[in-house]
């Protein structure tokens, strides 16, 4: 139960019902809202006070917080089956950049957003557990605005982003489709990567659909060519 308060309670801020600097209903107000107990409210309490959401002092209530600078890296899992690919290992997502934009701004080889949406874009370099290391791949991840709260969770919550949409909003998405192929590593990102420029890279890109088949996230990552490994098993049913 207090679980699926965390869930309620974490979209309403995120979305503004509750906005920065206010203060969240009382233990008792909340507890009669959602016929609760008390005990199960000072539980998603905790919870949402763990995620630097919100922050309790005796007398004064619940306050909301604003967003806390990003910790240095979101670690990202990506050994599941629900991302159909397997890299058997752990990485570290630091995202350096976020902004907003149209579908029109943005192209793809071969594929293209959804036409006249507004994304959330996060850019930036996945990152091994050993910081000497040079970089796993550059990731750029395009996300619908209506799901752009994930914003504020990153670096909060450990999981791919995806898994971020289905917490927070309550959406289940249930088809991935995965397209790989070779290009030249861009000039831009060259450094980054630590290869040389005009060597090759993999890029795999992930376009994420929810149940009404509406696309919900892409994800656009670039390998190292030299380094990248494809492993796929197939059973038959």
């Amino acid at each position: 139960m207090y679980r699926q308060l965390v869930q309620h309670l974490r979209g309403d801020i995120i979305r503004g019902v509750f906005p920065v600097g206010s203060q969240l209903p009382t233990e008792e107000e909340l507890a009669e809202r959602f016929t609760v107990s008390r005990h199960t409210v000072r539980e998603a309490l905790r919870q949402l006070r763990a995620d630097g959401l919100v922050s309790s002092r005796q007398g004064s209530g619940t306050t909301v917080m604003p967003p806390q600078p990003s910790t240095p890296f979101n670690v990202h899992r990506v050994a599941s089956i629900d991302e159909l690919i397997a890299y058997a290992t752990e990485s570290q997502y630091a995202v350096d950049s976020t902004d907003v934009v149209n579908s029109e701004d943005v192209t793809f080889d071969e594929a293209e957003l959804p036409p006249r949406q507004r994304w959330l874009r996060l850019q930036g370099f996945r990152l091994g557990n050993d910081p000497a290391s040079p970089p796993i791949c550059w990731t750029e991840v395009f996300v619908a605005a209506e799901y752009a709260g994930v914003e504020r969770m990153m670096g909060r919550q450990r999981g791919p982003i995806w898994r971020l949409i289905e917490d927070i909003y309550g959406e289940r998405l249930v088809e991935v489709e995965q397209m790989l192929r070779v290009r030249p590593v861009p000039d831009e990102l060259a450094d980054g990567l630590q290869v040389e420029a005009g060597s090759s890279v993999v890029e795999v890109r992930r376009t994420y659909k929810n149940t009404s088949d509406k696309v919900a996230e892409v994800s656009v990552n670039l390998y190292p060519a030299d380094k990248f490994r494809f492993n796929m098993k197939l059973r038959r049913a």
